[in-house]
């Protein structure tokens, strides 16, 4: 059996063999828990101040988008929403932003500005309600802009469920302002088949003023 003093120099040459590779494995692991918990801080609080200036860019647009909006107030509402994408381009609030300014450039008419701004939320989500919500969109400002054709074919690309009823009326809307007035029946009849009882009475309006006009 080891004497006291054997014990204490089997330490020290254990510490002197082992002490530095120990003391860097601790290190190493509270590195690691400690930049953890700094990164999840710091995307705690991105997360935080990207809502914060989302909500204040809501706000933004309603002032901007009223019939009385002054310059300044359109202003401050582009100018939020530039931002939000510039500082927070990866979250899900600078796509919101994105789809907030391009409906300030359709305001101002401004529609090559609107279809960048979608393009960009297009390039930047890979979900699908917000690809439908944003090519919906997108296919609306290329119709303001004449380009029916191109507009109705992104909507045939269109294949989110939750969105089907909406994009058939549009299709319908669209194939109306053509002139394709069977077309637009046929997508009307589709949304009608597939939107809830009820759910849709404009698009029965839309389907009887058809029967009117083809009578």
């Amino acid at each position: 059996m080891r004497t006291e003093e054997e014990q204490v120099e089997a330490l020290k040459n254990w510490w002197k063999e082992n002490g530095k590779s120990l003391v860097l494995t601790i290190a190493l692991a509270l590195a690691v828990v400690f930049g953890w918990k700094a990164w999840q801080n710091n995307q705690r609080v991105t997360a935080e101040n990207a809502a914060a200036m989302y909500q204040n860019l809501v706000q933004a647009v309603s002032l901007a988008s009223a019939p009385q909006a002054t310059d300044a107030q359109r202003a401050t509402a582009a100018h939020l929403a530039k931002t939000l994408k510039a500082e927070y381009g990866d979250t899900a609030y600078a796509r919101f932003g994105a789809l907030f300014s391009a409906r300030l450039f359709v305001d101002a008419g401004d529609y090559p500005a609107a279809l960048s701004e979608l393009d960009w939320v297009l390039a930047q989500s890979d979900d699908s309600v917000m690809q439908a919500v944003a090519s919906m969109r997108k296919a609306r400002v290329m119709a303001a802009m004449g380009d029916l054709d191109k507009a109705v074919a992104l909507l045939e690309g269109l294949k989110e469920p939750s969105f089907s009823v909406s994009v058939a009326e549009l299709k319908g809307d669209l194939y109306l302002q053509m002139g394709e007035v069977d077309k637009a029946r046929a997508a009307y009849q589709a949304a009608i088949a597939d939107a809830p009882q009820g759910g849709r009475p404009l698009l029965s309006l839309k389907l009887e003023s058809l029967a009117v006009k083809g009578s």
